[in-house]
């Protein structure tokens, strides 16, 4: 300290050096070099400085979601509204627009993931899931951590990809300060608990570190869209307008073409965009359960904050149709059936048992005495379906266009058929009153430059956004080229929306159309033999700075033209299988590649 000085040095008296000392001892360091150098400009100018306020690194708590259906977006953006609230410093990152080497410069940080598929992470947090688990990933050690996932325990890796995030991070030194959660599709009755008691745990430190005010940071690059007073939450009640078969009678799919008036409301969507939708359970199923379980439909139970019939709620708000594990446990130890008991204990069995079957099946084939109440608490909330949009706006005006495609099949003595698809594609009629939302999807839209050339690949319902596509790129006069890959078994039965992309080809809007028909032929032929066909024009496109996309069935269809997209890099390009990998990595990163897959 200055007492310490050689003598001569010190210009001050030993009260005033004490007295500094004492000073100086109350200050952090940022605090002491503001000083320093304030002192120092003072003697060089003879003239006191203006006082500046003292530069102070922020930390704000980051809250990071990967998501493949819009859920963990939704949490994650409740996080964020929730810790601005408490007047705290947060960002809201999308995980596929981070940076991973920027985890090193965090402090405070929330988790939001969902998980799809056979335990994998949603495409969007795919890149920073790979690098945690690589020899790059940057020692952790300061950072506090929580996370939450969300899943379907309906599936054997409920919510394995906010464990991994959660196990990475602490291995790397992170300390985690609230326990994970992972939470079920009735997410929405659990999630405000967590996020008030981590909020509770991150408060305290992030205050400390920076008192400067809140700001939610949007995506980089994207404009903070219109939020439309109906939402997932409080759906608009819409009116169906058209409910028409698009494939031919002998066909083995049943694929509806559904429109939906959105007049009255406020809701907008943009291409690439999905629509939410609420379906009604059938009337006549839900009266045949009555039935059997020797229930009155008329009985008042009690739903959330809302009294309703109890045929009514089996009708508007339970989930009937998919088959999750809670569900027979519940189910189980109210009605005190141990054959459902002793199946709920071995998670193998109890999922081998559910997979063929619907809630419909489980209630028929356990027929008990249960209160109304009681059977109500046993079933969760109706989730709804996303749909991937068919139109554009500029084209239809106030409507939302759907391409369904009806699941049904035979088992135990009746038929089935799927929640949303069986509604819309089945029961609908005109005049037909349905709940929906727009859920966005900003990592699937048309590029801004219009003259930049696309390739779609849509195969059966996959064709749904690429239509939107088209039917955007034509309003606009967009000059760029458009390449669709579509296929479904065969020509005659199943070629959806053939008029309208042939008026496309026709009129050049549409640059090459290729088509496979699976079944027209003595060998199978699909989508990804028609790209490795096309290998060097599909090359070609992509070296010219073509932007990929693909829309459909994620378990099959998706990986195998992911696999012959790799067969052409590698083939056209001279690359080696890393190499190849590393090319459509870089394409994802830069949006060029993009999926819509389900």
């Amino acid at each position: 300290m200055l007492n310490q000085l050689p003598q001569g040095i010190n210009p001050l008296s030993p009260d005033q050096a004490t007295q500094f000392d004492q000073l100086i001892g109350t200050l952090s360091p940022v605090q002491q070099a503001w000083i320093s150098g304030y002192l120092a400009a003072t003697a060089l100018s003879g003239t006191p400085q203006p006082v500046a306020a003292p530069v102070v690194e922020a930390a704000p708590l980051t809250v990071l979601y990967g998501s493949q259906t819009g859920n963990a977006k939704h949490v994650a953006s409740d996080i964020a509204e929730a810790a601005k609230g408490r007047g705290l410093d947060v960002r809201l990152v999308d995980m596929a627009d981070y940076k991973p080497a920027k985890l090193k410069d965090e402090k405070f940080l929330t988790i939001v993931v969902s998980t799809y598929g056979e335990g994998e992470p949603p495409e969007t947090a795919e890149k920073l899931y790979d690098f945690l688990a690589s020899k790059k990933a940057p020692k952790l050690d300061g950072l506090e951590v929580a996370v939450l996932g969300l899943g379907d325990s309906s599936y054997e890796f409920f919510c394995k990809t906010a464990t991994d995030f959660e196990e990475r991070l602490a291995a790397l030194g992170a300390t985690v300060v609230h326990d994970r959660a992972l939470l079920d599709v009735d997410y929405d009755d659990y999630a405000p608990g967590w996020i008030n008691a981590a909020l509770d745990v991150f408060e305290p430190a992030v205050k400390s570190v920076a008192q400067a005010s809140s700001n939610v940071v949007q995506m980089p690059g994207v404009a903070a869209p219109k939020v439309s007073q109906y939402t997932k939450k409080d759906p608009f009640l819409a009116e169906v307008t058209t409910v028409q078969k698009i494939t031919g009678r002998d066909s083995i799919k049943d694929v509806r073409h559904v429109e939906i008036s959105l007049d009255g409301s406020d809701l907008t969507y943009q291409v690439g965009d999905s629509l939410g939708v609420y379906f009604e359970n059938s009337a006549e199923d839900v009266d045949a359960v009555l039935k059997a379980l020797s229930l009155d439909g008329s009985a008042e139970i009690s739903i959330g904050d809302k009294t309703k019939t109890l045929r009514e709620a089996l009708i508007e708000n339970l989930e009937l149709t998919q088959a999750y594990p809670t569900f027979a446990e519940k189910y189980g130890n109210a009605t005190g059936d141990k054959a459902l008991i002793k199946l709920a204990e071995n998670k193998v069995e109890l999922r081998d048992y559910l997979e063929p079957r619907q809630i419909y099946d489980i209630l028929h084939e356990h027929p008990h005495d249960i209160a109304p109440q009681a059977l109500v608490d046993s079933l969760r909330k109706m989730q709804p379906r996303l749909y991937s949009i068919a139109s554009s706006l500029a084209e239809v005006e106030d409507e939302v266009h759907l391409t369904v495609g009806v699941v049904e099949w035979d088992a135990f003595d009746r038929t089935h058929f799927g929640g949303a698809s069986g509604f819309l594609g089945r029961r609908a009629e005109e005049g037909q009153k349905v709940r929906v939302y727009v859920e966005q999807n900003d990592l699937f839209r048309l590029p801004q430059n219009p003259d930049t050339p696309v390739i779609m690949i849509g195969p059966g319902t996959g064709i749904a956004p690429f239509r939107a596509f088209l039917q955007e790129r034509e309003a606009a006069e967009a000059e760029g080229q458009n390449w669709l890959f579509f296929g479904n078994p065969h020509f005659t039965q199943d070629f959806l929306y053939q008029v309208e992309l042939q008026g496309y080809l026709k009129s050049g809007l549409l640059t090459k159309l290729d088509v496979a028909f699976s079944r027209d032929q003595a060998g199978k032929v699909y989508v990804q033999d028609r790209i490795r066909e096309n290998a060097e024009e599909v090359w070609a496109w992509l070296e010219e700075g073509a932007h990929l996309y693909i829309c459909g069935d994620a378990n099959r269809m998706a990986k195998d033209v992911h696999s012959a997209l790799l067969d052409v890099v590698k083939e056209q390009g001279g690359h080696d299988d890393e190499a190849a990998a590393a090319y459509l990595a870089e394409l994802k990163d830069a949006k060029r590649y993009q999926r819509d897959v389900y």
